[in-house]
């Protein structure tokens, strides 16, 4: 039988979803021809944020390659535009004068980014947010090294993205928007203003209630300019304030449209043998712009182009899952409310969380969440299948594990047990739960990487990633495929691990030694494995490995922090947050003498230098080593302060000397090279004023002593201590501390944090290794006495010996740091 002609005009994510759907219930029904205005083929959009912010490559995000085209039979036009469709001799046209025939037509042809019609709008350097020409745009200003302020208008997701990406590739960025809340069309303004704060800690800048009035620049934007009279300076600017049906090509087809392309419960167009699916179409007064929508239209339009039907498009009910700059986000339904009903709201500033429900006569109406959105999909199924809740009213908020007492409030494998099969896990794709369980058992599903080819969930932005591994689990049980080996990195098929263990064992001291030895598959390595391979030799044979410098970061090859504009950050240690005038008056000198420009109390209680040059590094280190002043390792994967509180010497409150003990913690641990950084601190009594609680190795004084705590961890995402045990003497504190800088140092992986660490391998690990084994922490003590040795050397003076002239160390005084013998005689 011959075949008909099926034409697509677009190549995006809803068109090729089409497609795809389409081949797999008939693949034999149509000669397919696609017809893409770019020169790629179908890629991930959701994803171009990673390409921005360098963390994928473009690769990393086709869908479809030219190899799936060809090997499906379909003949795909790229860098084609069509200008006409002729609906009587039902033919189109490109704009590179092609002209074919169809028996069934398919627009796809997406939106078009708004762009503000305002004086200089056509200036180079102001671009749109829609596809990789604009990311490679972006990349080529941020890159330029001329590039160091970015505008983003519009505070939306798609503006917000482009601001974390552009602020990753090194430019000071500030979000523009014309309300007073972001992302209001998923949040709330107490879930924005969370979601606020949360980026500016991550050094976004944003300006609200501000309306543009023009650009500024002769050929190249320079500034914009807002109706306030204000004014930014901008290298580059982003248009992210929203998007409009491409309709055109269809009005000039005589097409039937509204804001959008009109189509009925079938994706047909006002032509029966038009098809329309995507963020072009307008169905029952409403237009899409999510991609699970988009994948729902698909599915239908795909059954009635087969000629099976029986499928209707009733339209969505939308739900947004996604993470914002590494914080999670979740919104579903009427998350506003209106007088009919009424909210339920749990919030925990302190923590980041904000939840909100929105029921009507006991039923959820909508849901909005930042910072914890676990329960999101058992929130959005409750909203579809308009439950009543008043049985769990009172502890709905706490999630599906508590209010259905589950008995596993961490929602492990219960809460997906409990889960019903139409709910739905997927967002992005549409894919619910049945799907999935079903793909598995009829397939022998065993890994994340199968379910995803079989069913697209968790292909698109990886956010139910760990939904669709505990359902393999729960269906697999035992037969439950481990997790993929995670590989150092691509130069390497082995793991950390296994890489740490070849180091032990054999006797490879360096870097190029280690990737001889393994046979590394690029024989220089990668800005990934080089740093690991080097930390790796460092604290395995400290005696003999050879530190690579350029195996380092930038910031520990420089001995400071890099900063957005190129400058350095300069941050001598204080020990234990004491201080003297002498060290205050040298402080202030080298900040007159080297025109510092930001000096700044660290949240550590030490003193950064910002705005140094870069040529300026070694004569400063010189003049601070002059004054006894040694680095503060502000820049190392190593330890970073030691906080403390005034303790029993001033504070009535106080039990122990908590400064006398951080000194001598921080004078024991300095120097030591770690897997990523450690923070320290003594509070001296249980008020906790150093914050203790949240730190790597946390010491609290009590009347009887000391209570030590580890694993903790003050960042976006907040971990309190585990108590590791209590000690009456402050030779235990050092013993214990000691200890656990050495088994962290020896077992976990490079860039890992010591809270990520305790909870891969649990605190009661830790505790029988160095609490209830003495002889063992006591060797492991001794190692990291021993390895200290060669490793307290100030690299200040040592790099300031190198830069500048040998006269200007005449005045160099020896640097009294804590004798490393004499608390090595202490060990029992």
């Amino acid at each position: 039988m011959k075949k008909r002609k099926l034409i697509c005009v677009g190549n995006g994510m809803a068109g090729m979803r089409t497609v795809e759907e389409l081949l797999a219930l008939n693949p034999d029904l149509y000669e397919i021809t696609v017809f893409g205005t770019e020169q790629y083929g179908n890629y991930n959009r959701i994803l171009l944020s990673p390409v921005l912010s360098g963390e994928k490559a473009f690769e990393d995000i086709m869908i479809h390659n030219d190899e799936w085209y060809a090997s499906r039979g379909i003949t795909l036009h790229k860098g084609h535009t069509i200008t006409q469709i002729d609906r009587q001799q039902k033919t189109v046209t490109s704009d590179n004068g092609i002209t074919l025939d169809y028996d069934k037509l398919l627009i796809a042809t997406g939106s078009n980014p708004f762009m503000l019609p305002v004086a200089g709008s056509q200036l180079a350097g102001i671009v749109a947010y829609r596809d990789i020409r604009d990311v490679e745009a972006m990349l080529t200003v941020a890159r330029s090294g001329t590039g160091k302020h970015a505008i983003v208008i519009g505070g939306g997701l798609l503006g917000l993205e482009a601001a974390y990406g552009l602020q990753k590739q090194g430019m000071n960025v500030t979000v523009v928007h014309l309300l007073d809340t972001l992302m209001e069309r998923q949040l709330d303004k107490p879930a924005a203003d969370l979601l606020k704060t949360h980026l500016e800690k991550q050094g976004l800048n944003f300006l609200l209630e501000a309306q543009t009035d023009c650009f500024l620049g002769e050929n190249h934007v320079q500034a914009i300019r807002f109706k306030d009279g204000r004014e930014l300076p901008a290298d580059l600017i982003v248009m992210a304030v929203g998007i409009r049906p491409n309709v055109n090509l269809a009005k000039s087809a005589g097409l039937e449209c509204g804001r959008g392309l009109l189509v009925n419960d079938h994706l047909q167009t006002s032509d029966s043998d038009v098809f329309a699916v995507g963020e072009c179409v307008e169905h029952r007064q409403q237009v899409y712009g999510l991609v699970a929508p988009l994948y729902e239209q698909a599915k239908v339009c795909a059954h009635h182009l087969a000629d099976i039907g029986g499928k209707h498009y009733a339209g969505s009910v939308t739900s947004t899952k996604l993470k914002v700059t590494g914080v999670d986000v979740f919104s579903a339904g009427d998350f506003l409310g209106n007088e009919k009903t009424e909210s339920i709201v749990f919030q925990d500033l302190s923590m980041g969380i904000y939840k909100k429900l929105v029921l009507e006569d006991n039923k959820v109406k909508g849901a909005v969440m930042v910072g914890d959105t676990t329960d999101g999909a058992w929130y959005f199924q409750l909203l579809r299948d308009n439950e009543d809740i008043s049985t769990m009213r009172e502890r709905i908020l706490f999630g599906q594990a508590f209010a259905l007492n589950t008995g596993d409030a961490g929602g492990g494998a219960s809460l997906i047990a409990s889960m019903a099969d139409d709910a739905q896990i997927c967002g992005c794709n549409g894919v619910c739960k049945g799907t999935i369980v079903k793909a598995i058992q009829e397939q022998g599903l065993t890994t994340i990487e199968q379910v995803r080819k079989q069913t697209g969930a968790s292909a698109s932005c990886g956010g139910c990633s760990n939904l669709v591994e505990q359902l393999l689990v729960h269906v697999n049980g035992e037969n439950a495929a481990k997790p993929a080996k995670k590989t150092l990195c691509g130069c390497t098929d082995l793991s950390h691990d296994e890489v740490r263990e070849a180091i032990r064992h054999g006797e490879v001291y360096t870097v190029a030694e280690v990737m001889k030895s393994l046979n590394w598959k690029t024989p220089d390595g990668c800005t990934t494995c080089r740093p690991a391979v080097n930390y790796y030799l460092l604290s395995t044979h400290p005696d003999k490995a050879q530190d690579d410098y350029q195996s380092r970061f930038i910031n520990e090859r420089a001995h400071a922090n890099i900063q957005k504009d190129g400058t350095y950050s300069v941050v001598p240690r204080i020990w234990g947050g004491l201080t003297t005038a002498d060290e205050l008056r040298a402080i202030a000198d080298v900040a007159d003498k080297y025109q510092v420009p930001t000096v700044k109390i660290t949240g550590g209680q030490r003193i950064d230098l910002l705005g140094v040059k870069k040529e300026d590094l070694p004569a400063m280190w010189a003049d601070l080593n002059a004054a006894g002043m040694v680095s503060g390792y502000a820049y190392g994967k190593s330890l970073r302060t030691v906080k403390t509180c005034v303790g029993s010497t001033w504070c009535r409150f106080g039990t122990q000397d908590a400064m006398g003990m951080g000194i001598k913690l921080e004078k024991m641990t300095w120097g030591s090279w770690t897997p990523h950084k450690v923070k320290l601190a003594v509070s001296g009594c249980p008020r906790n004023c150093a914050e203790a609680t949240i730190k790597d190795f946390g010491v609290i004084s009590v009347d009887s002593g000391w209570e030590l705590h580890v694993g903790g961890n003050g960042g976006i995402k907040i971990r309190a201590t585990d108590l590791l045990c209590k000690v009456n003497t402050e030779e235990e504190v050092m013993e214990y501390c000691g200890a656990f800088m050495q088994i962290y140092r020896e077992e976990a992986r490079y860039l890992e944090r010591t809270a990520h660490w305790i909870e891969r391998v649990g605190v009661e690990y830790v505790k029988q290794q160095i609490v209830e084994n003495v002889e063992n922490r006591k060797r492991y003590y001794e190692r990291f006495l021993q390895s200290q040795v060669p490793a307290q050397k100030d690299p200040w003076a040592e790099r300031a010996q190198e830069g500048v002239h040998a006269h200007e160390f005449k005045s160099l005084k020896h640097i009294d740091i804590v004798k490393l013998a004499d608390i090595s005689s202490k060990v029992a």
